[in-house]
């Protein structure tokens, strides 16, 4: 498969979130194409529309949106198959065996320093693209970091 990208999304209303990220993305050598949005509302607008492509990605901060986003978007035949990540300072070993349980993928506990939580962000974007690239089967991917 010849993919120039990643397609992510991140779901965020915290700027210095969103420019945390756009930096970590910005250094690594793996093509992200990035549309960030400030709800779940945002999000479920623009996949509404026609002619949106899917993202093959999605981060959400966990404190904001719980699992609102996640119900909506595993609802959908066309955004099944996307990988989900939650990340959170707050969320609890039951919280994040709920969203596992409802199908998300990936979730980061945001406790570490900063640099351990790029390492992790960093981590999941490489990994994501070598199961993209590759063709793996993603249906059974999960990982807790």
């Amino acid at each position: 498969m010849n993919k120039e990208y990643l397609n992510v999304f991140l779901v965020d209303n915290i700027d210095e979130n969103i420019d945390f990220f756009k930096n970590i993305f910005n250094e690594l050598k793996v093509g992200i194409k990035l549309l960030t949005f400030q709800n779940s509302d945002e999000v479920l607008e623009y996949l509404d529309k026609d002619d949106t492509l899917a993202p093959e990605l999605i981060f959400m901060n966990y404190d904001i949106l719980k699992n609102e986003l996640l119900d909506e978007i595993k609802k959908r035949e066309n955004l099944y198959k996307v990988i989900t990540a939650i990340y959170s300072e707050k969320i609890s070993d039951a919280e994040m065996d709920d969203f596992f349980v409802k199908n998300g993928n990936i979730c980061i506990k945001k406790t570490e320093s900063k640099s351990a939580f790029k390492k992790k962000i960093s981590d999941v974007i490489t990994l994501n693209w070598q199961y993209y690239t590759s063709g793996l089967n993603k249906d059974n991917f999960i990982l807790k970091i």
